[in-house]
């Protein structure tokens, strides 16, 4: 055993491996010359008592015939770079970064593997929403996906901007895609203004904005059903304007709906319109733009942003049967459909992305959830994703909720990215070849949100 590494096989496909301590180059997510064949290493332990490890990896390869006793040894940049480029399928490659062992070695996200639902999550400061944005760049550059993105952060408004620093060719090839991106915000006016027709939501959702329940507020709950069949909210006025219709009604159940209204101050959301052209639910319509920024962030209150969030992914739903491929973000995932909902209308929505996650890929309806809570997100939408892109999380519940939760990828590598470095990151699923350890960046577009300044921690003159 002294001075040699050796490898075993018994299937072909996963592999053994015995190392001595001194000089040992093996490391989880490392990939291994296991005699003539490439693999990749998984764990890695050291013996008790002992100064030699075992560890234990999978073959990248097909095909392979049982081994035993072979050598093994950390395989060199060029026969890694080689099999990475033997291995890339006959469709868009997303240029997100490079493999975080090698620099240089780059790492391309298969555009096809986004037809299935993906889970990206990372804490806070391990460089989510950067890497986000370079996945969504790539995909603006690369394919032709209409992508739908809710912005709780406004970390994505300027996706349709180019960075400075940025030119030749990809500028170019950007600056077109870009064309194609739309943000709507609120405080905006005219076509930018970002909007929810009241009209255009169902029973459903005007019942959980109002906070009805059709058995406990059944007079209430029977006059907003008397207003939708007789269109009285659709005479005309704003929210305020109704609301005072209401309460100058004659019938004591509509006063009350008017009095709701009122003592609610949603009448005072500035994210309503009636007849207006333009909402959030049109633009998600087919014939919708490339890519729509709704900027969560922009708005003033929690019941907006559950409303707009809600609408949204209400009216996609809606038209599911289009079949459009559709890439639906859902950025702060475990806000916008938690776990444990706090209100009817997140409730609404966190219903909305659990229907899509189930039984959306069949109608091109693709979601793609971003969180540094995983725990607190909705259990069916994460169960359902086949792609997994895990940055740093220091969090021992979390990773093992991770892997117990999304087996596809390796529980070992999983259990590493508790010492990430911002930007690097563990994918796994079918947007890539294989689990693999890799660093973002950079940027072509610019960044939307940024940290506050730490100017309060310098040292006084």
């Amino acid at each position: 055993m002294a001075g040699e590494s050796t490898a075993t096989s018994i299937d072909g496909t996963a592999f053994t491996f015995q190392s001595p301590v001194d000089g040992l180059d093996l490391q989880p997510g490392s990939y291994a010359a296991v005699g003539a064949h490439l693999g990749q290493v998984y764990t890695v332990e050291l013996v008790p008592g002992e100064s030699f490890v075992h560890g234990q990896g999978m073959l990248l390869e097909d095909g392979v015939a049982p081994f035993h006793d072979v050598p093994i040894s950390r395989a060199d940049e060029a026969r890694v770079n080689g099999w990475l480029e033997g291995t890339r399928p006959p469709r868009a490659g997303l240029d997100v970064g490079e493999l975080a062992a090698w620099e240089g070695v780059r790492f391309l996200l298969d555009a096809g593997g986004f037809d299935r639902h993906t889970f990206f999550c990372g804490q806070s400061g391990s460089g989510k929403s950067y890497a986000l944005g370079t996945v969504l760049e790539r995909l603006l550059l690369e394919t032709s996906l209409q992508i739908v993105v809710l912005d709780p952060n406004s970390d994505f408004v300027r996706l349709g901007i180019l960075r400075d620093g940025v030119d030749g060719e990809v500028a170019a090839r950007y600056r077109s895609a870009a064309e194609g991106v739309v943000v709507r915000q609120s405080g905006e006016s005219g076509p930018d203004r970002l909007h929810v027709r009241f009209t255009d939501c169902d029973a459903d959702e005007q019942a959980a904005v109002l906070r009805l329940d059709p058995i406990r507020d059944r007079d209430e709950y029977g006059v907003l059903v008397d207003m939708l069949e007789t269109g009285f909210e659709k005479a005309g006025g704003t929210a305020g304007e109704i609301a005072t219709r209401l309460v100058e009604e004659p019938a004591p159940a509509m006063r009350a709906m008017g009095t709701r209204l009122r003592n609610l101050g949603i009448h005072r959301w500035p994210i309503w319109s009636t007849g207006d052209a333009g909402s959030v639910q049109d633009l998600v319509a087919a014939g919708g733009p490339r890519a729509l920024i709704v900027d969560l962030g922009s708005l003033g209150t929690l019941g907006e942003k559950a409303i707009a969030a809600e609408s949204v992914l209400a009216a996609l739903w809606r038209r599911r049967a289009d079949r459009e491929p559709v890439l639906i973000v859902i950025d702060e995932a475990h806000n916008v459909c938690p776990r444990d909902p706090g209100d009817e209308v997140t409730a609404l929505a966190t219903e909305h992305a659990a229907r899509i996650a189930a039984e959306g890929r069949k109608f091109g309806l693709y979601l793609l959830v971003s969180t540094q809570r995983p725990q607190r997100v909705n259990e069916l939408v994460v169960s359902q994703c086949d792609n997994l892109v895990l940055m740093r999380m220091t969090s021992a519940g979390d990773r093992a909720y991770i892997a117990d939760t999304l087996s596809f990828a390796p529980a070992a590598l999983v259990e590493r990215s508790g010492a990430f470095r911002p930007g690097e990151a563990l994918v796994a699923g079918k947007v890539a070849s294989h689990p693999a350890f890799v660093r973002f960046g950079p940027r072509i577009a610019e960044e939307g949100g940024s940290d506050v300044p730490s100017t309060w921690a310098e040292l006084s003159p």
